[in-house]
Formats: structure tokens, sequence, C-alpha cells
């Protein structure tokens, strides 16, 4: 895993978004088109920001996904990843096509749906974040690192719907979602590369677990060590807990 720590969050994200740019036009400039699954979270949203005035994207050759999202919202609720995502980037982008998550009334079934569209081509690139209880995605810790499945239903545990809470995407506990679909942690692996921010100093006990646990799924994160092209960029504040923090 390639680490990157920057002062501040801002910093943070203008450095990822520069080096996700050029990672899209180097693939653009061999392939026909790219797919890249893409977070939403606040943690997010710097880079994202800084990534929609990155120059020389074709953004129409570019095809996008998201990871995961709640069950028992309504359509039009601003909490729901997809509908966030478009508002913080799809709809600032002229991108290919878009694929969102849709539940429904049948989770099950857009689970099955959502996987027939991942499986046919390789996954280029995975922009995502790491929860306060070391979760990708919203596969809470204890994950499966070897689930056969590329798209599940899974409860959410309580720290994860608490850093809902804290991010303040929803006004209480009682509020947040009980149960979601993510993609899970093997399916986010396949990707040919990974970029992860992750700011805050919320998240600094969950960085250390990563960058210094053994591998396993009682914190998700670590799996990302075993990946060959995964590069993590930290802010002072994430890092402050982890050995890193020695550098500044």
């Amino acid at each position: 895993m390639d680490v990157r720590v920057f002062p501040t969050k801002e910093q943070m994200g203008r450095a990822a978004a520069q080096d996700i740019g050029k990672a899209l036009r180097l693939r653009l400039s061999s392939q026909s088109h790219v797919r890249v699954v893409f977070a939403a979270a606040p943690s997010q949203s710097t880079m994202l920001s800084a990534l929609r005035q990155e120059p020389g994207i074709d953004w129409s050759r570019v095809t996008a996904f998201h990871m995961d999202e709640y069950l028992g919202l309504s359509q039009d609720a601003p909490q729901r990843f997809g509908n966030w995502l478009m508002h913080e980037f799809f709809h600032h982008v002229p991108l290919g096509q878009v694929h969102l998550m849709n539940p429904g009334v049948r989770p099950e079934d857009a689970c099955a749906e959502y996987e027939r569209l991942l499986a046919p081509e390789p996954i280029d690139i995975v922009l995502l974040g790491i929860g306060t209880n070391g979760h990708l995605a919203f596969n809470d810790p204890p994950a499966d690192l070897k689930d056969t499945r590329l798209v599940k239903r899974v409860t959410l545990d309580a720290a994860c719907r608490e850093q809902q809470v804290f991010d303040e995407c929803f006004p209480s506990l009682e509020a947040v979602p009980q149960e979601a679909m993510t993609m899970t942690t093997p399916a986010l692996l396949r990707a040919k590369e990974i970029f992860g921010c992750v700011p805050g100093e919320h998240k600094s006990a969950a960085v250390q677990a990563m960058l210094e646990e053994p591998v396993s799924g009682a914190c998700p994160a670590t799996a990302l060590r075993t990946h060959p092209h995964c590069t993590v960029y930290l802010d002072f504040a994430s890092a402050s807990r982890s050995r890193l923090s020695e550098r500044f």
C-alpha cells in the first residue's frame, strides 16, 4: 500500500484528484472505456470537487458505479448514496453511463442485477474511504474477505450507523436505516487500481488498525494491504495515531 499524508484534508483531496485524473487519462489512452466505482461520503467531497476540475478526461468514455446503498429510504431522499453522488459529481461531468443501485422492494433481486452489471468486465478504478469501524463500503466487521458474491444485502452495525450521525447525514441514530446493499470486499479488491481518501481525527483509530493490525475481517480495511495497486491519502488528523505520525 502506498500511503501519502498531507497537512489538511483539502491538500489531501487535491493530491488524490491529481493522481486519479492521471490514472484515468492513462487508461483512456489505451482503452475504449473505463469503469469506475465511487464511494459516497463526506470524506470524499474534497477529492470529488477537485476531480471535477481535472483537465483532459473524456468522461463520455467513463462508466460509473457506486459501492453501496441504504434500504428503505424514499427515491428522493438526499441521504441515498446515488442521490448524493449525482449532486456531488455525476451531474457535473458528462459521464458515458451511470449505474445507480436501486434496492426497491426486492433488494435481493437488486443485488443480483447489480452483479450482472459489474461482472462482464473488470473494474478499472475504485475510489473509496474507510469507516470508523474499518469497514469498506458497507462490509462491517467481521467481514468475509473471501466472499464469493459481488453484491449482497447486509445489516449495519451500531458503529457504522453512528458514523452516519457524526457525519451529519442523519439527525439521529433512529433515522439511520438498519440495512443496505453493498459491493463485497473481494468485489472491490478485483479493481485494477484503488484510491482511498481517509481524512479526519475520527478515522484515526481505523487508520491505525488498517496499517498495523493483521489482515483480517476484524478490520476489513486491512485487506487493502493485499492489493498490488492501492494508494491511500490521509491528513495529519487521520494519521495521528499511527506510526506515520512520527513523520510530522
